[in-house]
């Protein structure tokens, strides 16, 4: 975060170099005001292309066999570009490489797996949340902190034929 904050500073001081070497190729006939004008319209451009290219760069840096099943987008009072062109602002992740499968006695395959949901707030949060699949009757359960699945059947899980059809063969 110390970073982000360190790139704005300097695209702020670029962006006033730029107003700088207008005004003296104008021969000083651009106002004075322009300097600090673009300062601080350099910061917000780029704080601006951060906030839209953060989930991006998460995406870009996850490891091989991990797919990405769903994206929220979201349009907000405070920020009004975002009506035109919606921000992303959560991204849903399953991890396919490191899924266990397994067949029971009675011949159906349940498959252990992970699913990572990434929210973009001031700090980038990722939480994994662990899953238990029935392959035959698309039935998934929560697996709580020690791996043991929670009574009740999954009824909002993200994309659940999209993990269905990447898990279950």
């Amino acid at each position: 975060m110390i970073w982000n904050l360190v790139a704005t500073a300097f695209a702020g001081l670029g962006a006033a170099g730029v107003a700088l070497i207008l005004r003296f190729l104008s021969r000083k006939k651009l106002p004075k005001w322009i300097i600090p004008a673009f300062a601080g319209a350099g910061m917000l451009t780029y704080q601006i292309y951060i906030e839209y290219t953060a989930l991006d760069l998460i995406k870009s840096r996850l490891p091989q066999g991990v797919e990405v099943l769903e994206t929220e987008t979201e349009s907000m009072v405070w920020r009004p570009w975002t009506y035109l062109f919606p921000m992303e602002t959560a991204f849903t992740a399953l991890d396919v490489a490191n899924a266990d499968s397994r067949t029971l006695e009675s011949g159906e395959q349940v498959v252990q797996f992970v699913l990572y949901r990434f929210e973009k707030h001031h700090v980038t949060q990722a939480r994994p949340q662990g899953y238990l699949l029935n392959c035959a009757n698309r039935e998934a359960v929560r697996l709580d902190e020690e791996g043991r699945p929670m009574a009740s059947p999954v009824d909002g899980m993200a994309s659940k034929e999209q993990v269905h059809r990447l898990l279950c063969r």
